[in-house]
């Protein structure tokens, strides 16, 4: 590997070592740079848009994230790429596990994350994107039933 690959492997690693660490400090302002203007977040079977991703990151559990260094495929200004994880409640210690699969682009700001997708272990041994719902929705929901009350 050339010393340019070398030096892209340690920056996305870090990369994803930031992601984690600002979503369990729950930093909301510093989160989004992390990612490209255009990324697309999905989980529990819904896309996510950049301008969407506070509100998700409001409406998620307080916890833990544990990330190994991502496996990444170099392919000049972009990569892909996998990282498992581990997502332990803060309340309840329950955990989470799981990998995301993940779309890089090298941007003049460094990489950052295009696309990041996530998908659950299950005790059953089987693996999926989570419950189909959107949690924003749920949050948006109540809000709506409590301004009617």
């Amino acid at each position: 590997m050339t010393e340019e690959g070398i030096s892209d492997l340690i920056e996305l690693h870090v990369l994803c070592a930031r992601y984690m660490s600002l979503c369990s400090q729950f930093v909301q302002d510093r989160w989004l740079e992390v990612f490209t203007p255009d990324a697309e977040y999905n989980a529990f079977g819904t896309a996510y848009t950049l301008e969407r991703f506070p509100a998700l990151l409001e409406a998620a559990p307080r916890g833990q994230f544990i990330g190994n260094m991502p496996v990444v495929d170099l392919d000049g200004d972009r990569a892909t790429g996998q990282q498992h994880f581990i997502f332990v409640d803060q309340q309840t210690h329950a955990m989470r596990l799981g990998w995301y699969n993940d779309e890089y682009q090298r941007t003049a700001d460094g990489w950052r994350i295009r696309r990041r997708s996530t998908t659950f272990m299950r005790k059953s041994g089987g693996f999926d994107s989570g419950r189909s719902h959107d949690p924003l929705a749920d949050v948006e929901e109540e809000g709506s039933r409590e301004i009617s009350r």
